[in-house]
């Protein structure tokens, strides 16, 4: 690249640096705590105020809340049975942790968390952590048989234990690079074409009715952004539920 040439700096957006100041510095506090905080208040701030007027014919909020209460509680009993309503805290916290975290990237000079594999790997550990714990507390050491199922010949035990031990092992990879990688390709994407917008647009009349095309694909980018969203925190969500369902019932 020529000297002087405008370049695209796509990943420079996922950068962290300290956030409130010199307090913030001296700290470690990045503009992704910050997020993280801001996610946190408008979650309670939602439910707080969606379901304090606790009225009959509910109003926008209070219908969002309550959506979002049944919505949750429906994914654990439907995916893990009746005792999926001990792990609907958890699994509440999650999906809106996840939820706004992805959303609130989108919006102007915010950053986005959950595109930080240190972010979505922490999510991911703490849910395998919490599933291995459930299943030993509830089946003991009768745990192990869900790495060789019942009625498996015992002469193949050799292949199908290590095969399960690495499947089961692989969940948080999977999990948190499927949330983290699809952030992070969002707004690469968004990057690359709102710097071939600014580059169309300065290169005089012609420039800037080629710059049309650009700026319709970030604004479908966009609406495709928010669909994903939602959809990598219902994802996240359901597979955790999935997981404590084989804890809580193995096989």
């Amino acid at each position: 690249m020529a000297a002087g040439e405008p370049s695209i700096d796509a990943l420079g957006q996922f950068k962290l640096t300290s956030s409130l100041g010199p307090l913030g510095a001296s700290v470690n506090f990045s503009q992704s705590n910050l997020m993280m905080l801001i996610a946190a208040g408008l979650i309670l701030a939602l439910l707080y105020y969606g379901m304090k007027p606790k009225a009959m014919v509910p109003g926008r909020l209070q219908a969002l809340a309550e959506i979002a209460y049944d919505g949750v509680m429906g994914m654990c009993t439907d995916q893990i049975g009746h005792e999926g309503k001990r792990f609907f805290p958890f699994v509440f916290t999650l999906f809106f942790f996840v939820l706004f975290g992805n959303l609130l990237g989108l919006l102007p000079f915010s950053f986005t968390y959950t595109s930080h594999i240190a972010v979505t790997f922490s999510l991911a550990l703490v849910v395998i952590v919490l599933t291995t714990v459930v299943a030993l507390r509830i089946h003991g050491l009768h745990f192990f048989t869900y790495f060789f199922p019942d009625g498996a010949p015992k002469l193949l035990a050799p292949l199908i234990i290590p095969v399960e031990v690495i499947s089961y092992l692989s969940r948080p990879v999977s999990l948190s690079i499927r949330l983290f990688a699809n952030m992070v390709a969002g707004h690469v994407m968004f990057e690359v074409f709102a710097s071939f917008i600014v580059m169309l647009a300065a290169a005089g009349t012609f420039g800037v009715i080629g710059a049309a095309g650009p700026l319709a694909l970030n604004v479908v980018l966009m609406g495709f952004e928010l669909l994903v969203a939602f959809l990598q925190a219902y994802v996240f969500a359901i597979l955790t539920c999935i997981y404590l369902h084989d804890a809580v019932h193995l096989h």
